[in-house]
């Protein structure tokens, strides 16, 4: 089983990485969802490996009620369950809560990331992360990760999710996120961590709190 890592994300949460190995039918056998109407092979694996692994961080998980909500949030039933899932081929991640609101994002290493930043990064931003393409693509990762908590449309990534700090400690790095269109303007925790092949970050909880 090409589990690449499970741990409590906080004293809330529950989260994964999967590394997809296992051919199609392993993943459909397992959740039952049957042939996904997805023509691309990476993208239908992709879908099935997020909803495993849903499922196996809360084996009573519901995959089959995931619906979006008005802003294209997936969400189930009376959120039973909040959750976010986040794919790059090969990875999978996952983090699932019955108490908070989820965001988790992983992004496997892009070599011209540092092209890039200007598109998600105000100067000032750029300077915590010092152009190193790890990095920087830690720090896209955050503020995706805090997009999918807050869970609304309409957010630039450089107006509405300025980096306010970063914190390394030893092989985690705390990135804090100001975040704008919540319903009341708040300091979101992102916690990230650099492996060999990707980046990957979370909404870390200290307290039961909402973005509405």
């Amino acid at each position: 089983m090409p589990l690449y890592r499970e741990w409590s994300s906080d004293p809330y949460s529950l989260a994964a990485i999967w590394k997809i190995e296992e051919p199609e039918s392993f993943f459909l056998e397992r959740t039952g969802m049957g042939e996904l109407d997805i023509k691309n092979d990476k993208r239908r694996m992709e879908r099935l490996a997020g909803r495993f692994l849903l499922k196996h961080l809360k084996e009573d998980f519901p995959i089959l009620n995931i619906r979006p909500d008005e802003h294209d949030k997936p969400r189930i039933d009376d959120n039973q369950y909040y959750f976010s899932i986040s794919h790059s081929w090969p990875y999978v991640a996952a983090v699932v809560s019955p108490y908070v609101e989820c965001g988790i994002d992983i992004q496997v290493w892009h070599p011209k990331m540092e092209k890039l930043q200007n598109k998600f990064l105000s100067p000032e931003e750029q300077a915590f992360f010092r152009n190193d393409s790890k990095l920087i693509t830690l720090a896209w990762s955050a503020k995706e990760a805090v997009y999918k908590w807050q869970g609304r449309r309409g957010i630039e990534f450089i107006d509405h999710l300025p980096v306010t700090g970063v914190e390394e400690n030893g092989s985690d790095i705390d990135i804090n996120i100001y975040c704008q269109l919540t319903g009341e303007k708040m300091k979101v925790k992102a916690k990230g961590t650099l492996e060999a092949d990707f980046s990957l970050s979370y909404v870390v909880h200290s307290e039961i709190f909402h973005p509405f």
